[in-house]
């Protein structure tokens, strides 16, 4: 009986899709049925048998060495997101993925500490677990309630507030993949998974696209309902003391028209924060 395609594999199978003959100095030569490399072509440039090679892509091999598994990033021309998920899918390195966890009482300090930027921290599942003024106006009630990820995907008003919805919703599934290598990924990732590839087309054609890379800078346009379209770049940095946290600052370039919207959701969040009626006292 055939072995069950397993992470590993199915990875494989995608990163050698991706290349040709020519990016990695091979003749081209005879008819492909499928793009890529063959896998002939790869055990060449890892050092390894074909059949061993075609083990690890069926399933049938599960355990390769740390040499043979680096050799095969090389060959793949793999990035260093990709070369460190390839690592955790064949288990040889820290097997449990953070869980976020609360932030700390630091951390909120250093959030209010950017006056001119939208500050907040996400755990591995994109769930915003803290946010300062800014960011809790530029993100909205959906985000801060649903997750980025629910967000992104099931919420029909993400496609008008993110001005290339396509690119941020790639990037957004590349990181989230990243979590699935770990040998225990956060509780909540999987489900999380299940339910946007049930609910959402365009999450499942890009979850199969097997593409990897965390969060770093990135260029957005947000189509604000408030404020207009903000120009923002988004830099995002691992919580050293909180493994699964993630803070990100979206800034914008001072001086524009985005940096003065900016600037004025934190003023709306102060109006909001004054003007809501007190409770009654009892």
């Amino acid at each position: 009986m055939a072995a069950a395609p397993t992470p590993l594999g199915e990875f494989l199978r995608a990163q050698r899709a991706r290349i040709s003959p020519g990016d990695v100095g091979l003749p081209d030569v005879g008819v492909r049925r499928v793009p890529g490399l063959r896998r002939e072509e790869v055990a060449v440039l890892a050092g390894v048998s074909a059949d061993y090679y075609a083990r690890l892509e069926q399933g049938r091999e599960r355990a390769p060495t740390a040499s043979v598994v680096e050799t095969l990033s090389v060959a793949l021309l793999l990035s260093a997101d990709a070369r460190d998920h390839l690592f955790r899918l064949a288990r040889l390195s820290p097997g449990s993925q953070g869980i976020g966890g609360q932030v700390s009482a630091e951390l909120n300090v250093l959030l209010d500490a950017f006056p001119q930027a939208a500050a907040y921290v996400v755990d591995p599942v994109f769930r915003i677990i803290a946010a300062n003024p800014t960011a809790r106006e530029l993100l909205g009630p959906q985000q801060l309630e649903r997750g980025a990820m629910r967000f992104l995907f099931v919420e029909p008003g993400a496609r008008k507030y993110f001005d290339d919805w396509e690119q941020v919703a790639r990037a957004g599934v590349s990181a989230l993949r990243l979590g699935v290598g770990y040998a225990r990924p956060h509780p909540d990732l999987l489900p999380l998974i299940d339910q946007l590839r049930a609910s959402s087309p365009d999450f499942a054609t890009l979850w199969a696209d097997q593409t990897v890379a965390g969060l770093a800078v990135t260029h957005k346009v947000i189509n604000h309902p408030e404020v207009g379209r903000i120009a923002l770049t988004y830099q995002t940095f691992d919580v050293r003391d909180a493994p699964g946290q993630q803070l990100t600052v979206a800034t914008a370039v001072p001086g524009t028209s985005s940096a003065d919207a900016l600037s004025m959701l934190g003023s709306l969040h102060a109006t909001r924060a004054t003007t809501a009626p007190r409770p009654s006292a009892t």
